[in-house]
């Protein structure tokens, strides 16, 4: 199956949406209000002059989506490769690139993995405890330091919920079965956001079996000053990894992970300065069997600990705004593969925000310096640049350096005959630029962008010759990569209820430069070409139907996926059907891992307040 077969259901997509716009009696303005807390400098959404995708809350409920994963899909330019259902086991990508290169935050804590790029993902707290989602793409690195090679990920968590008991369930294809408890209660002088959940199944192929609990805590305590929130989260997870890592059938590999993250932290105000000192703690632990029945097989088992601390502060003047800051972290890892390994990490950043020409014209200049125990200290610089045209329209650009240390386990691992890591390798580094334009009018939001990245030193296991039995890490890829960005939004309302349309494009071309290997297992043609991605959602009365469409070609693959869901509010009471991969698709995200076929998940809420 290929776009152009589907482009009837595209045609009708597109009429659907006219016709319903014709009858919008009332606009909203979704994002005019959003301030973006990623950035050093927290400005209003329409203020910055970078590309930044927001889902809101209200986007993310009526979402055709039950978790992260399978909601950041629908994003063009974010690309999942997932392994399996309800997210199971997915990596992250942003315009392409490598699964190590986008750093997740969750309410600006940093949660890096430092053992491998592939246990990312295994911190987002569940759907329900997210407020919106802040997706920065394009250089990144001078604002948020080693990692964000190709953008960042800001996960904001509920800041406050009404006093409530929820209790929810949910049941699905493959003997899916969920329950969750969550609760949220006001104190004179403190307020607590409390949830559980357990998820498993059995599984859409053999060993693929998962069983997940999440335990998420959020509290805020008054002070004179102003309140200091407490963010505790834990998930564990543990799930059958049929060749989600080798192409060996015999293996039938299997995963056990466990990430916790612990972080305090507050806001100080005083005239025009503002202080925002934080500390936290994550924890990452991960068991994985080569073989699930032999343990003694192959056994690798890491324990890895960040301890970090930072103080990010900004300073309004006449002149403009000045961000500056530090932050720190001890790194170490105990494993029985990788060593025993520490490193020490500090970043310092400086930048200023001038505002001229009547407010027309904004111009961020700014530097950041990285400093690894490990690795030479790093100097990233930056601009970014915005012209307001009139209210509706602006025009922007961005330059700046990117880089990325390796993991543990690209510099460790050594798995015999298969894979080997190299304790020589340097850090990935990038130059990224974006020229582009932002529309807003009311309810419509239109976002245009050019972006260039030029990537050298990245790091991928390969094979030298067709003889060579081992893949082994090394700094030999340098990619080019050139593409253009567009995405649109619609929100309007038809009777005083939300209605959305979104239709978004993401154009990559990757120029390989000569490299003379056999074979590598993750950049080379393995990235997005073209992504397409449409989501409509709609409220009628007590119902809420919605539709998510992506298209995705690579060099080597193209398909189409469908999404639907239906979800019906009845006072206290929400009950919702979803349908993933409507027509049945056979399509593969990750290595060699086939995707399951149509499935279906049934699930009720009922809050008591």
């Amino acid at each position: 199956m290929n776009f152009f077969s589907n482009k009837k259901l595209l045609i009708v997509f597109l009429l659907i949406a006219n016709q319903t716009t014709l009858k919008a009696q009332k606009t909203i303005q979704q994002l005019d209000s959003v301030l973006i807390t990623s950035s050093r400098i927290t400005l209003p959404f329409k203020e910055n002059s970078r590309t930044i995708t927001v889902i809101t809350q209200q986007e993310i409920q009526q979402s055709a989506a039950s978790n992260v994963a399978d909601l950041l899909q629908q994003v063009a330019g974010v690309d999942i490769r997932r392994r399996g259902t309800d997210g199971m086991q997915s990596d992250i990508y942003i315009r392409g690139g490598h699964f190590n290169q986008t750093l997740i935050l969750i309410d600006g804590f940093k949660t890096e993995n430092p053992q491998t790029g592939h246990h990312t993902m295994n911190v987002f707290p569940s759907l329900e405890n997210i407020e919106r989602i802040e997706i920065i793409k394009g250089p990144a690195a001078r604002i948020f330091g080693q990692n964000a090679f190709l953008g960042a990920i800001n996960i904001v968590t509920k800041k406050h919920a009404k006093d409530h008991v929820q209790l929810s369930v949910e049941a699905g294809s493959y003997a899916h079965a969920k329950v969750g408890i969550a609760t949220s209660k006001r104190f004179k002088k403190s307020q607590h956001q409390i949830a559980f959940s357990q998820v498993k199944s059995d599984g859409y192929r053999h060993n693929t079996d998962f069983k997940n609990q999440n335990y998420f805590l959020k509290s805020s305590f008054d002070t004179k000053q102003q309140p200091i929130t407490v963010l505790a989260s834990f998930t564990q997870r543990k799930f059958g990894a049929e060749n989600f890592y080798t192409n060996t059938p015999s293996f039938h590999e299997y995963e056990e992970t466990q990430t916790s993250l612990i972080g305090v932290s507050t806001q100080l105000k005083k005239n025009n300065l503002t202080i925002k000192p934080s500390i936290y703690w994550k924890r990452g632990q991960d068991q994985f069997l080569l073989k699930r029945s032999n343990p003694s097989f192959s056994r690798n088992f890491n324990i890895t600990n960040k301890i970090g601390a930072a103080i990010n502060t900004s300073y309004t003047s006449s002149l403009g705004i000045t961000g500056f800051g530090i932050d720190g972290a001890s790194i170490t890892l105990a494993s029985n593969n990788l060593g025993n390994q520490n490193r020490i990490m500090t970043n310092a950043f400086l930048e200023h925000r001038f505002v001229l020409a009547n407010n027309k014209l904004d111009i961020t200049p700014g530097v950041s310096l990285h400093y690894f125990s490990d690795f030479n200290a790093q100097l990233l610089p930056g601009l970014d640049v915005g012209y307001k045209i009139n209210d509706t329209f602006k025009i922007y650009g961005n330059i700046g350096y990117s880089y990325r240390v390796p993991t543990y386990t690209e510099l460790y691992i050594n798995i015999p005959s298969f894979l080997s890591g190299n304790n020589s390798l340097q850090p990935e580094k990038a130059l990224a630029e974006e020229i582009g334009f932002q529309y807003a009018k009311k309810s419509f939001n239109l976002n245009a962008v050019l972006f260039n990245r030029k990537a050298t030193d990245l790091i991928d296991y390969v094979k030298a010759t067709s003889t060579s039995t081992m893949y082994l890490a090394q700094n030999l890829r340098e990619i080019n990569s050139q593409g253009f960005e567009i995405n649109s939004t619609y929100s309007f309302k038809i009777n005083e209820q939300r209605q959305s349309l979104k239709l978004g494009y993401t154009f990559i071309e990757d120029d390989y430069k000569n490299t003379n290997v056999f074979a590598s297992r993750y950049l080379l043609n393995t990235s997005i070409k073209h992504h397409v991605t449409a989501n409509a959602a709609f409220t009628i009365g007590a119902l809420q139907p919605s539709v998510s469409y992506s298209y995705i070609e690579r060099p080597t693959n193209s398909y189409n996926l469908v999404n639907a869901k239906l979800t019906v509010k009845l006072k206290q009471l929400n009950i919702f059907g979803l349908v993933n991969n409507v027509f049945n698709t056979n399509y593969i995200e990750a290595n060699s891992v086939p995707m399951p076929k149509g499935n279906f998940l049934f699930g009720l809420a009922y809050k008591i307040q």
